[in-house]
């Protein structure tokens, strides 16, 4: 059981719980917040990040990134504590508990057959592209494209698709902080890139940081920061009613010693523990910018 929970790497779920939590605060300020709706989303985003994890384990040790060059905590299929037909039934397990709860999730929520038929749709493809991020002959990983996503999955679906399950809106603000999220969740994801550089680059993993080179990857770290940043204040500046609403800026110093890190943490154990402080940064920025919200709004 221990080798289990360590391999659903359950540091990287207060990410999925930052990016629901948005769409959720986006929803209570246009005053339309379901508590049942919002926890089946959690649950499912809890379950599709866990099979992700599970799908990179096995992944990453079929093709050969897991290896002894690597620096990051040890995988459960590389280091043998798991085999690898152990890890594909869990992998098979996990997706269909995500699709389960998914298909329920719209039962809670959705109004209409074409609103069910498109939200199943973008549910099988969030399960397939948790899956294939390091699974099969050709992982979309491999290629560079991780980053693109991360921000399409953990900004622009989790939070506009958890915005419209409980408002059943359209609303271009929720683009704004949905791209704040996106940005950061791929910032953890270039940490993780940037201190795994050397193992990816001898395992033929093409990520960002590999392509680039770590100086131009500290540079791209600091331009998703900054990103994420200018889009929180664009968006508060423009549905400003309180000073409240400042109250994410408190989160400022986090993301600021994220970045100097990135910068000065040169080799790959001194940068390892700034992914997990990045995610946790992520969560704290949205935790702060839903109390700003929620005392603006009483």
């Amino acid at each position: 059981m221990k080798d289990w929970i360590e391999a659903f790497r359950l540091r990287t779920l207060p990410l999925a719980l930052a990016c629901i939590g948005m769409g959720g605060i986006m929803a209570f300020v246009e005053q339309q917040f379901n508590g049942l709706v919002f926890g089946l989303t959690l649950l499912t985003a809890f379950l599709l990040q866990i099979l992700s994890n599970l799908a990179n384990d096995y992944g990453d040790s079929m093709n050969g990134a897991d290896s002894e060059d690597r620096v990051g905590p040890a995988r459960a299929v590389q280091a043998g504590k798991i085999s690898a037909s152990s890890m594909r039934n869990a992998m098979v397990l996990f997706a269909i508990l995500s699709l389960g709860s998914g298909i329920f999730l719209l039962y809670q929520s959705i109004n209409s057959m074409e609103e069910f038929w498109v939200f199943l749709g973008l549910g099988i493809i969030s399960t397939i592209a948790a899956i294939t991020y390091t699974v099969g002959r050709n992982p979309y990983g491999y290629a560079g494209l991780g980053d693109i996503s991360v921000l399409v999955f953990f900004g622009l679906i989790s939070v506009i698709g958890t915005y419209y399950l409980q408002t059943h809106e359209w609303s271009n603000a929720v683009l704004l902080p949905a791209i704040s999220c996106g940005v950061f969740a791929v910032g953890v994801l270039n940490v993780n890139n940037i201190r795994d550089i050397e193992s990816d680059q001898k395992a033929g993993k093409y990520s960002i940081p590999v392509r680039l080179g770590r100086e131009k990857a500290v540079w791209y770290h600091w331009f998703l920061l900054v990103l994420g940043w200018v889009c929180a204040i664009a968006y508060t500046a423009m549905s400003y009613s309180s000073l409240w609403q400042w109250l994410f800026l408190l989160s400022l110093p986090l993301f600021l010693i994220n970045a100097r890190a990135v910068k000065t943490k040169l080799d790959a154990p001194s940068l390892d523990p700034y992914l997990k402080q990045m995610a946790i940064s992520t969560l704290l920025f949205v935790i702060f910018f839903g109390i700003g919200q929620y005392i603006a709004t009483c």
